[in-house]
């Protein structure tokens, strides 16, 4: 997510390969899908809610009522923007009524200073995972050996989740896999060198198509690594913005064929950029994805 200038507004600013398998080349597609079509559907479907971050801004409780009332079951939060000034026992109260969970969250980097305070929130706020959403360094700005520090920073927060039964899980940014650094891709570099019984890896599917790798690479290399999902397509290979799902070019029915264990993982839908108005987009969203089979 390219959150740092929305932070900002908020004051709460904390810290090639080409496309294969998981594109469709027919130029006008409404969207990408392989041929085959299977008879399974997804359980539950989340949101992350950045994708209605001014909305959630101007009204939480209303946004998330609209969340729940077009079938969202489940809702990644932002504790890197504080939730939009909720307190975490009255967000838990609305999450309930709504018949809403909450099983993970984002987190800036500042956020790895006190963890403990963290653990204690998600407790609270039910999640089972504490998601960091990207370095604290912005696209080019990081070095190899950065990558390497947060890995090994990740590693030791994981063992410090584990001892509360929460998982540690890092979010990928499209900068993560442009440019290369010494000619490694970053992304390979943190992923490779962090401990999968300590940190797991959450897959924004647009950014790294916007970054110019494929998902399904990716699910190929790190598929039993991955445990939660941003489901966000992308108009095509290194784009710079998303688009609404099913109108770009990620192949999410091969995609969902590829997750083991789908209906125990969390995917969210994420969507960042917008034809017209945001919920308009979230509405749409669901109905693609709820009912596609695979």
């Amino acid at each position: 997510m390219h959150r740092r200038s929305f932070l900002t507004s908020l004051g709460l600013a904390a810290a090639a390969t080409r496309l294969g398998g998981c594109v469709a080349a027919a130029a006008g597609s409404a969207g990408a899908a392989s041929t085959a079509t299977g008879g399974r559907r997804l359980k539950r479907v989340g949101i992350q809610l950045y994708t209605l971050r001014a909305d959630a801004k101007n009204n939480l409780e209303a946004t998330l009522a609209d969340i729940a009332a077009t079938g969202y079951k489940d809702v990644e939060l932002l504790s890197s923007m504080r939730n939009f000034g909720m307190p975490p026992t009255q967000l838990r109260q609305l999450l309930d009524r709504l018949g809403l969970r909450a099983p993970s969250t984002h987190v800036g980097a500042s956020a790895f200073d006190d963890l403990n305070a963290v653990f204690d929130e998600a407790g609270t706020l039910g999640h089972q995972y504490i998601v960091l959403a990207s370095l604290p360094y912005g696209p080019g700005k990081a070095t190899l050996d950065d990558y390497r520090r947060w890995a090994d920073r990740l590693n030791e927060a994981g063992r410090q989740a584990r001892a509360r039964n929460l998982w540690i899980a890092f979010h990928d940014e499209a900068y993560d896999f442009s440019p290369l650094i010494e000619g490694q891709m970053p992304y390979d570099v943190l992923a490779d060198r962090t401990d999968p019984s300590l940190v797991r890896l959450q897959l924004d599917t647009g950014n790294a198509a916007m970054g110019g790798r494929d998902p399904l690479d990716l699910m190929r290399k790190y598929g039993s690594r991955y445990y939660l999902f941003h489901i966000k397509d992308a108009a095509r290979l290194g784009a710079t913005t998303d688009s609404e799902l099913g109108k770009g070019m990620v192949d999410f029915r091969q995609l969902f064929s590829m997750i083991p264990d789908i209906d125990d993982k969390l995917l969210y839908v994420e969507q960042e950029t917008y034809p017209g108005a945001p919920i308009d987009s979230v509405k749409r969203d669901y109905e693609y994805i709820s009912s596609l089979r695979f």
